[in-house]
C-alpha cells in the first residue's frame, strides 16, 4: 500500500488559512487599514468597488518595502514585527502574524505597488493564486498602494456566501470606524463607487467620534480619563440621555486594538446602573493602555478577542472610571426625598400601621391574590430578546394554580391553530379605558384587557404584510420634505431598505453626503413627526437583528409597526376605541403582537369571584 499523507501545495493551505482571516471584504479591509497604520502612515485612503467584490485598495503614505521585502510579504508567516519569542509578548504593532496578505493573495487577484522614500523606483508585483505573474519597477509615490480585485474568484462557493452588496458594506463601514477611531491623527478617507463615504481629517479624538457616529453626540460625551502605575483608560461615554435600545455605538480598544469583550461592556453597564433602563445600551469609546506582557492578543484569528493576565483588575477599573467621569459631570440622578403635601396627609400615610391592621389585611383573599406565588401579576413578561423562551411563555397554566386565565397561543410560525373569533364591536358595546394605556372590553361571563399599544401593532403588521404581498400601500406627498442627517453606519443601512420604505408608503431619496429627504409618507399618516419615524424605526430595526433569524422585509414591517403604534398612556375617544378593537377582531391571529406578546388578557367571571372568597 502506498503512503497516504502528503503535504499540502501552497496555494491550498493558503486558502485554508484564509478562511480563518479573509471571511469577507470587510476582514481584508482591517487587515490592509491596519498594515498601513503599522507602516508609519500619516494619510491612509480605502477605495472599494461593490462593496470590495470587484476592487479593494488601500493606499498609504507610509514608509513603504524594499523589492525583496515586497516579494516576501506574501509568503506564509512572513512578518517584521517578530524575530524571537519574546517578541510575542510585547506586541505594540497592529499586524504581527503575517497571516494577512498571504491569505489575501490565496482567494483574489493582487496588485502592490510600493516605494521607500531612499528609493528612486518602486516596485511593481502582480499575484494570482498565490503565484506571482508580474514583477517590475514602477513609478509610484513614496508609501505602499495593494489593490485587491474579484474576491474569492476561485473559490465561487465562499463568494456565494457572501451577503448583498448593501450588508457587505455595512460591514466595511464598521472595519473602517474601528480602526480610524482608533488614530485620530491619521487622515482617513473611504470611497465607495467613486462617491465619497468619509474624509475624516486629523484632529481629537472627541472629533474623530463625531465624524463617525454623528454630531448629535458633540453635547452629550462626557470625558473618561483615569491613569494608574498598572494601566490607564481614556475616552468617551455618552450621557444616559443618548442610550439606544441597540449595542451599536460601543467601542473597547486595548492599546489601540479593537476588541470585544463582553466582560468589560459588563463593567460599563454597571457604571449606569440606575441611570438607564435594563434594555437599552449606553453609547461608549473607551481606549485602555496597558503593558503588552498582561495581555494576550493571540487567542483569535481576527486578533479581536484578547486575555488580560487579570480580569478583575481591568474590570473594577473600568467600572470605577465610568463611574467616576458621570458623577464628575453632574450625570448621576439624585434622589427627591420629600414627599407631595396631598399625600402625606392621606390616612394610609399619616395613620401607624398596627400589628392588628397588618394580620386583618393579610388574611382578606384580596391580600392573598396578590402575595401568593404562582398568581396571574407573577407570570412574567417574555425576555426582550425576541422570543427567546417561547416554548415556556406558551405552557399552559395549571387551573388549581391560577386565578386569571390569558390566551396564549403562538403566532403562526409555530403552526399553532388560532382559537374562534368570537368577539366583536358593535354601537352598544361598551368600552372603558384604563390608565390610558388599556381597553375594558365586556363579553359574556367575562371581560378583556385590551394593551392598546400590542393591539395597534397587530393591525399595522397584518395591514403591512397585506401591502407587501399585495397593492403597495398609497403614498402622500410630503409639502415641505423633511430632511434626514444619519451616520454613516446608518446611512449605509438605509439605503439597503429604501425599496421596502417604498413599499409601505414612504418615498426617501438620497440627498448626498449620508443624508437623505422624505418626499412622501403613507396616506393614512400624520404628518410632522416623519423624522423621529424613520430614526426610530432604523434604531428598532437594529434591535430585532438578535437571536431569530427574520428577513430584511420582516423586521422592517416589525419595526414600523411598533413605531407607528399608539403609545402607552395615550387618550382615546369612544370612537377611536372601539375602531381599535374592531380592527383588531379582524387580524388573524388577532390575540398576539407581532413580537409575541399578547394583545388582551382574559378575565373570567368565576375567577373574579374567586378572588372576593365567593
Amino acid at each position: 500500500m502506498p503512503d497516504q499523507i502528503v503535504l499540502l501545495p501552497d496555494n491550498i493551505a493558503n486558502q485554508i488559512a484564509a478562511g480563518e482571516v479573509i471571511q469577507r471584504p470587510a476582514s481584508a479591509v482591517k487587515e490592509l487599514l491596519e498594515n498601513a497604520v503599522d507602516a508609519g502612515a500619516t494619510e491612509i485612503k480605502l477605495i472599494v468597488v461593490d462593496a470590495g467584490k470587484a476592487l479593494l485598495q488601500v493606499i498609504d503614505n507610509g514608509s513603504g518595502m524594499s523589492e525583496t521585502d515586497a516579494r516576501m510579504c506574501f509568503e506564509r508567516h512572513a512578518t517584521s514585527k517578530i524575530k524571537k519569542i519574546d517578541d510575542l509578548f510585547h506586541i505594540k504593532t497592529m499586524g504581527f502574524r503575517g497571516e494577512a496578505l498571504a491569505s489575501i493573495a490565496a482567494v483574489a487577484q493582487v496588485e502592490l505597488k510600493t516605494k521607500r522614500a531612499a528609493d528612486e523606483a518602486g516596485c511593481l508585483l502582480e499575484i494570482e493564486n498565490s503565484v506571482v505573474t508580474r514583477q517590475e519597477p514602477v513609478a509610484t509615490p513614496d508609501g505602499t498602494s495593494i489593490a485587491m480585485k474579484n474576491l474569492f474568484f476561485n473559490v465561487p462557493a465562499r463568494r456565494n456566501f457572501l451577503k448583498s452588496n448593501a450588508a457587505e458594506m455595512r460591514h466595511i463601514v464598521d472595519e473602517f470606524t474601528r480602526v480610524a477611531m482608533s488614530f485620530p491623527h491619521i487622515m482617513f478617507s473611504l470611497t465607495a463607487n467613486g462617491q465619497q463615504v468619509f474624509y475624516l481629517e486629523k484632529g481629537t479624538l472627541k472629533q474623530r467620534i463625531v465624524q463617525l457616529l454623528g454630531n448629535h453626540y458633540n453635547a452629550k460625551m462626557v470625558a473618561v480619563k483615569e491613569e494608574t502605575d498598572y494601566m490607564n483608560i481614556y475616552g468617551f461615554a455618552g450621557k444616559p440621555e443618548t442610550a439606544k435600545k441597540t449595542r451599536g455605538d460601543q467601542y473597547f480598544f486595548v492599546n489601540n486594538r479593537f476588541i470585544k469583550s463582553a466582560y468589560l461592556n459588563h463593567a460599563v453597564m454597571n457604571a449606569y446602573q440606575e441611570m438607564i433602563g435594563s434594555d437599552s445600551f449606553p453609547m461608549y469609546v473607551l481606549f485602555i493602555e496597558i503593558d503588552p506582557e498582561q495581555v494576550d492578543v493571540n487567542v483569535h484569528p481576527t486578533k479581536q478577542e484578547i486575555k488580560f493576565e487579570d480580569e478583575k483588575i481591568i474590570y473594577a477599573f473600568v467600572q470605577a472610571a465610568v463611574k467616576h467621569a458621570l458623577a464628575q459631570f453632574s450625570v448621576t440622578p439624585t434622589l427627591d426625598f420629600e414627599l407631595d403635601a396631598s399625600i402625606q396627609q392621606l390616612s394610609s400615610v399619616s395613620q401607624p400601621f398596627t400589628s392588628g391592621r397588618r394580620e386583618e389585611a393579610s388574611a382578606s383573599p384580596l391580600y392573598k391574590g396578590f402575595t401568593q406565588k404562582n398568581q396571574a401579576h407573577f407570570i412574567e413578561r417574555p425576555a426582550a430578546s425576541e422570543l427567546k423562551h417561547w416554548k415556556e411563555f406558551y405552557e399552559p397554566i395549571k387551573k388549581e394554580e391560577a386565578f386569571f386565565e390569558y390566551e396564549k397561543t403562538p403566532p403562526p410560525m409555530f403552526g399553532s391553530p388560532q382559537r374562534q373569533n368570537n368577539f366583536h364591536v358593535d354601537e352598544h358595546t361598551e368600552l372603558l379605558q384604563v390608565l390610558n394605556s388599556y381597553i375594558l372590553y365586556p363579553a359574556e361571563n367575562r371581560f378583556l384587557l385590551v394593551n392598546q399599544q400590542a393591539a395597534h401593532e397587530r393591525i399595522l403588521y397584518q395591514q403591512m404584510i397585506a401591502a407587501v404581498d399585495g397593492a403597495p400601500i398609497a403614498t402622500q406627498s410630503s409639502m415641505f420634505p423633511a430632511t434626514l442627517e444619519m451616520s454613516p453606519a446608518d446611512a449605509v443601512l438605509l439605503n439597503e431598505l429604501l425599496p421596502y420604505f417604498k413599499v409601505l408608503g414612504f418615498l426617501i431619496e438620497p440627498f448626498g453626503n449620508n443624508s437623505f429627504v422624505i418626499q412622501g409618507t403613507p396616506a393614512d399618516f400624520d404628518s410632522g413627526n416623519e423624522k423621529q419615524i424613520i430614526d426610530f424605526t432604523i434604531e428598532q430595526y437594529k434591535h430585532f437583528n438578535s437571536e431569530i433569524k427574520i428577513s430584511n422585509r420582516e423586521k422592517l414591517i416589525r419595526s414600523l409597526s411598533r413605531q407607528r403604534a399608539i403609545k402607552t398612556g395615550t387618550r382615546l375617544t369612544e370612537r377611536e376605541m372601539k375602531q381599535l378593537l374592531s380592527d383588531l377582531f379582524n387580524c388573524e391571529p388577532f390575540n398576539m403582537a407581532p413580537d409575541g406578546n399578547p394583545t388582551y388578557l382574559e378575565f373570567k367571571q368565576e375567577q373574579i369571584e374567586r378572588m372576593f372568597g365567593k
